[in-house]
């Protein structure tokens, strides 16, 4: 599929066929997708959880309001990142780049997010937001469909799936096969409302 009909044909999708599968061939597919997004410094803040089990979906759907498509779609997406990974053997992230680019980010890294807890916050919601993006316009290329989620209880999720103190979660994604048609799309703002032209009025 070209890029412009993915982002075209993008819908967020709340009804699968629960008896669809992905392949682990496939799953594998999306998450290389979702690893080429950008994040600042290179730090790949980024935790995709990947739930699978039907038991800890169920757990998750009664606290995400008892929306069917945490169960019923192919994969369950859990967004986190880890927000202290800036400080985790932050040369690794520039491993393969010549050595004094390599150490003038390592060495500007630190001083950047030290003491900063809300850009720090900041920067996991901006790399979930990238990846999330990737996962969904590759998803569609693939032939499947999906739906980012914020309607859930994300202290009851980050217990459910363990997530470590220095995480947090972003959304979910959910992923599948299309048991319906969706809506037309609600309506557009037009473009003179949402693009500026060098400065606000």
């Amino acid at each position: 599929m070209e890029t412009f009909d993915a982002i075209y044909q993008r819908r967020a999708v709340k009804h699968y066929n629960p008896e669809h599968q992905l392949t682990d061939d496939e799953i594998r597919k999306l998450m290389e997708a979702a690893i080429q997004a950008p994040t600042s410094f290179n730090m790949q803040n980024w935790r995709f959880v990947l739930v699978q089990d039907k038991s800890l979906r169920q757990q998750i759907r009664a606290a995400a309001n008892d929306q069917a498509h945490v169960t019923d779609s192919s994969l369950l997406i859990v967004m986190t990142a880890d927000v202290k990974a800036w400080e985790k053997s932050p040369q690794r992230y520039w491993r393969d780049a010549p050595r004094d680019v390599a150490e003038m980010l390592v060495n500007w890294m630190g001083p950047f997010y030290q003491g900063k807890d809300q850009l720090q916050r900041d920067e996991a919601m901006r790399s979930c937001g990238l990846a999330g993006q990737t996962i969904m316009l590759a998803a569609k290329a693939m032939g499947y469909d999906s739906c980012p989620m914020i309607g859930f209880d994300p202290v009851k999720v980050a217990e459910l799936i363990n997530l470590p103190p220095d995480h947090v979660v972003s959304y979910m994604i959910t992923v599948g096969k299309a048991a319906k048609s969706e809506w037309p799309k609600p309506g557009q703002l037009p473009m003179e409302e949402v693009v500026v032209h060098n400065r606000f009025s």
